[in-house]
């Protein structure tokens, strides 16, 4: 379903990229999402000091907190990796977030978009495993019984490929049948009331699958970390 209007796409007609703007606005959007995490991050790290203004305190909450929780999950050996969690987690919220204003559309409906961070963490789980265990980190692909190895490989091969495609389908599938409904709920009641709880219920939804997405992707470092057995 076609938004009837986005504000980035026209932005970009009016400086003569609108073909761009038109094939790939879940680009434009995902450039917006960037932006707004920089400036808040530079509103929340300028003038650091012992007693927090408000956007360092806010976001020193939300970082110990979901640092705690990782830590919790993946142990001490999983802290190094949070950042790459904490970014992951924030992006896309944002992105699922934005879906909910008129006129901006969620980067995260396009199935590119949740591919580009499926497949960052899946390349990271392995590089993590390897990191952590050396050579014998392919233990975790071959199983204890030596004469199940091939098979065993090629199992858990396709076992840690599918981990792509649950990543990126279960958050476009949601966020795009998202989209679908409160779409037709504004085309049929307009302006009026109907649609508000929707979108609180969408508000629930752009958290919920921003955090699985973050939960599954420290699930899969926290394996890469422990040894195989």
């Amino acid at each position: 379903m076609e938004h009837p209007i986005l504000f980035l796409v026209k932005l970009f007609e009016i400086i003569g990229l609108g073909d761009f703007a038109h094939h790939y606005p879940h680009v434009i959007y995902s450039w917006f999402v960037m932006l707004i995490l920089i400036v808040f991050g530079l509103l929340a790290t300028r003038g650091i000091s012992m007693i927090p203004a408000k956007w360092q305190s806010v976001f020193e909450v939300v970082i110990s907190t979901m640092e705690d929780f990782t830590v919790d999950i993946t142990g001490e050996e999983g802290r190094p990796y949070f950042p790459i969690l904490a970014t992951v987690f924030l992006y896309i919220f944002v992105c699922n977030l934005i879906g909910l204003m008129p006129g901006l559309l969620p980067p995260t409906a396009n199935l590119n978009t949740t591919l580009s961070c499926a497949i960052p963490v899946f390349i990271m789980t392995h590089i993590i495993g390897f990191r952590t265990h050396g050579f014998a980190y392919i233990k975790q692909f071959t199983g204890p019984i030596w004469w199940l190895a091939p098979l065993m490989l090629v199992l858990e091969s396709i076992g840690h490929l599918a981990r792509v495609m649950s990543l990126s389908i279960r958050l476009f599938g949601n966020m795009m049948g998202k989209e679908l409904v409160l779409g037709i709920l504004f085309m049929l009641a307009g302006l009026y009331l109907a649609p508000l709880p929707m979108l609180v219920l969408g508000l629930l939804v752009c958290f919920i699958q921003a955090f699985v997405f973050y939960l599954l992707s420290t699930m899969y470092f926290t394996l890469a970390l422990e040894e195989a057995h």
